[in-house]
């Protein structure tokens, strides 16, 4: 038996496919090698019992840092002792990710351990031809990630699940699992995500 708590979390992730237009992140080669450790020194972080769940990795920011709403800004603001031992690659393909400064700056006023987050479809989908663009995962995508997410829950204990959009929300319900959905940040919904994670927190603290 494995010593690992997230060996079935990553052996579930490692058998989602992949599709000639998306891009698995944690793969066998050095870069997927580097996002791992990354998500892995991420899951080890102290945390509230509360994942976020979004839809999908963007190529600004967790397909660099292989860490959900995480760019290299964040990292290199040293966000948190655990955001700034992340390594990233010598030449990132980009600096920042709007979602990214958003969700984090919304956790300056987060009262108590973080929150933890994850994309119900765990690869990076793009345009077809086009890696550095962002695409919406598709039906079948959604279905093939939810078991991931499901065991990510699982592994973490956690005991309420926020869906960040209503994509996000409708994947849960597919799956089985009545979630809250608060806005996504992006598209002008910095404000109202930021009211609704912090109405959250509170509820948490009763």
């Amino acid at each position: 038996m494995s010593d690992d708590p997230f060996a079935t979390f990553f052996r579930l992730l490692a058998e989602v496919p992949v599709p000639p237009d998306a891009e698995a992140l944690y793969g066998r080669d050095p870069e997927g090698r580097r996002r791992e450790r990354n998500l892995r020194r991420y899951l080890a972080m102290p945390h509230a019992p509360v994942l976020l769940l979004g839809e999908a990795p963007g190529w600004r920011g967790m397909t660099i840092t292989g860490v959900p709403f995480t760019s290299v800004r964040e990292v290199e603001a040293a966000v948190t002792p655990e955001l700034a031992a992340l390594e990233l690659p010598p030449e990132p393909q980009a600096p920042w990710e709007a979602s990214s400064r958003d969700v984090w700056a919304a956790f300056r006023s987060w009262e108590g351990p973080l929150p933890l987050s994850w994309p119900i479809y765990p690869h990076h989908p793009f345009v077809p031809g086009d890696p550095r663009t962002n695409r919406t995962p598709r039906p079948a995508e959604v279905r093939a990630g939810a078991p991931v997410a499901l065991e990510l829950i699982r592994a973490l204990g956690v005991e309420t699940v926020v869906a960040v959009g209503r994509k996000a929300q409708g994947a849960l319900a597919v799956a089985g699992v009545d979630a809250p959905a608060i806005r996504h940040p992006a598209q002008g919904g910095a404000r109202q995500f930021t009211e609704q994670l912090l109405a959250v927190n509170a509820g948490m603290r009763g």
